[in-house]
């Protein structure tokens, strides 16, 4: 007998504003059935194929400290750097750059809650198929 993983939960202010900017950044989708609305406490959003899903709750405290949990993102076109590009200019904030002079590390970066969340390498980058 064994588990997996059914969603991953984010706690946050607002729950709908947070799945639309996280819908547009992994592309991911509401359930045409079950839509997000402004003013749900609760709002779900999936990957394409219905694999991973993220559901955000409101809740009434406010983050204080540094993520005991978090997403590694991983581009699925293009570079790690574009897409901190991209990222930024939607509104995500870099906490820390963590890459190294040989293209090798990571950015670490917030959601606009404060969640954070860490930018790698593309499959290609780490093949060496992209410089």
């Amino acid at each position: 007998m064994s588990s997996y993983v059914s969603h991953t939960t984010v706690d946050c202010a607002d729950a709908y504003a947070l799945s639309r900017w996280w819908e547009a950044v992994l592309d991911y989708r509401e359930d045409p059935d079950d839509p997000n609305e402004p003013g749900h406490e609760e709002c779900m959003i999936s990957s394409a194929d219905g694999r991973h899903r993220l559901l955000f709750i409101e809740v009434p405290e406010p983050k204080q400290v540094k993520n005991r949990i978090h997403l590694d993102l991983r581009p699925a076109d293009g570079t790690r750097d574009a897409e901190l590009a991209r990222l930024v200019g939607h509104g995500a904030a870099v906490v820390a750059d963590r890459r190294n002079a040989d293209g090798t590390g990571w950015v670490v970066l917030a959601d606009p809650e404060g969640n954070e969340f860490c930018i790698l390498r593309s499959e290609a980058e780490v093949a060496g198929r992209q410089p």
